[in-house]
């Protein structure tokens, strides 16, 4: 077992991994910019290390500097969270190069589900269910107007390299795509210096449902069931849950499998997620592998008794997994708090808090780095809390929500508390009968 971990991120995910090393008995060293010396993770650590000032190239994303931290503290492994360098390829494979354990999938198994052309590719030839379209990558707009005639429309482009709705457009008809084609190829060359685009079918009123999968160096996987993350803006998930209202018994069985099957393709390492479209018909298809921790991975833990982040580090030790994929027992909600201004476009509102209070009581688990008198900077992501709540059915999930959301209350900034406390009392969401169109049509206005 590692006896010094350098957990290379910051906020709640750093805090987060730190309490498993420490229940483990593992030691640990923070790694922050000066923008975070203030933080919770960095207080809390055995060892803290600055690497840089506050923008992100220059701290959480500077290789050398992390490295460095990590030798002149004598850590022996790296666990890199979510964002930032989880799912670098180089730095997985520069951390092996120089015998330290990088926590997570190795370079490899990166590179071939960090292109989304060839992670299609790859887990069709493993038999996973993917959307009809493109083989690969597309050579011209006359190739990209005659698969879209073969396969009917909507279809939809995407870049190779996109994330975050970035290099994707929707096309409804022939008519609209050249212009689609060449915003797509702008937005995504400038974004991501990779202007590749492929093209899939549009699935109509889709359900964004994930696996959550654990791999070892044996190439043993088990899945711990599915997350439902169909509630997004601007394809940014806002809330999580598990189970999903619409996967069935034998749903989840099959997408189950379809996820072990994926993950054993590439001999898969750690944990990580395999991420579907399931359509109106119930029919699924492979969307895309995070090969990393995700944000939304405490839900899970809480319906399932598992801790991923202990598993995650063992797994990296050498130690195997029992082989068991794990089915939920109870329910499971969680709600990102982001410091943003529903009221105004979810605008950023960076700044000092100046009271807070957590909610409480049984069922409640709140994850956050965040404290009165904490200065939120304005150089990261505007998460600030995730709020979990597990009870026995999804309606006592709800309710027990909107009270915890009803007692917590920060002061000095803006936060997303007021949206979530309203879509707790909406209709369609709480029927569980919703898309990932959902929010498109959503009030915003008597927040």
């Amino acid at each position: 077992m590692f006896t010094k971990i350098l957990i290379a991120n910051r906020g709640e995910i750093a805090l987060r991994i730190m309490r498993t090393c420490r229940e483990m008995g593992i030691k640990t060293v923070a790694v922050y910019s000066t923008a975070d010396k203030d933080s919770l993770h960095v207080r809390f650590a055995d060892e803290a290390v600055c690497i840089g000032p506050p923008q992100s190239i220059k701290s959480y994303l500077n290789i050398p500097n992390i490295l460095s931290a990590a030798e002149i503290t004598n850590a022996d492994a790296i666990h890199p969270g979510y964002g930032f360098l989880s799912e670098n390829a180089e730095f997985s494979k520069i951390c092996e190069d120089y015998g330290i354990k990088f926590i997570g999938a190795t370079a490899e198994q990166i590179n071939k589900m960090g292109d989304k052309a060839t992670a299609k590719d790859t887990m069709k030839k493993a038999g996973v269910p993917v959307i009809p379209g493109s083989e690969g990558l597309l050579s011209s707009v006359e190739e990209g107007k005659g698969l879209a005639k073969e396969i009917g429309y909507p279809v939809i482009i995407k870049a190779t390299a996109g994330g975050g709705g970035r290099g994707m457009r929707i096309i409804k008809e022939e008519s609209e795509f050249q212009k689609m084609w060449d915003d797509a190829k702008m937005e995504s060359g400038a974004a991501f210096g990779n202007d590749g685009l492929y093209l899939e079918k549009f699935v109509e009123e889709p359900r964004h449902i994930e696996i959550q999968i654990v791999g070892d160096q044996e190439g043993r996987v088990c899945h711990l069931s599915e997350r439902d993350c169909s509630i997004q803006r601007r394809h940014q998930k806002l809330v999580e849950e598990t189970p999903s209202p619409i996967v069935t018994d034998d749903l989840r069985k099959r997408m189950g499998e379809a996820a072990i099957a994926g993950a054993q393709a590439i001999k898969y390492e750690g944990a990580g997620t395999v991420e579907f479209l399931v359509d109106k018909n119930g029919d699924f298809y492979f969307m895309e592998m995070n090969t990393r921790i995700q944000v939304e991975h405490p839900i899970t833990e809480e319906v399932t008794s598992f801790d991923l982040i202990k598993e995650q580090i063992k797994v990296a030790a050498g130690i195997p997994i029992s082989g068991n994929s794990y089915f939920p027992k109870k329910y499971s909600m969680e709600c990102r708090i982001n410091a943003e201004d529903p009221r105004n476009g979810f605008r950023p509102s960076p700044g000092t808090i100046t009271s807070m209070h957590f909610p409480g009581g049984h069922g409640v688990r709140i994850d956050s780095h965040v404290y009165a008198g904490y200065t939120i900077p304005p150089h990261y992501d505007s998460m600030i809390a995730k709020v979990i709540v597990t009870a026995q059915s999804r309606e006592e999930v709800i309710v027990r929500m909107k009270r915890a959301l009803e007692e917590f209350y920060i002061e000095g900034i803006k936060t997303t508390i007021p949206f979530h406390l309203k879509l707790m009392d909406d209709e369609t969401f709480r029927s569980g009968h919703f898309t990932t169109k959902f929010l498109e049509s959503f009030d915003f206005s008597d927040l």
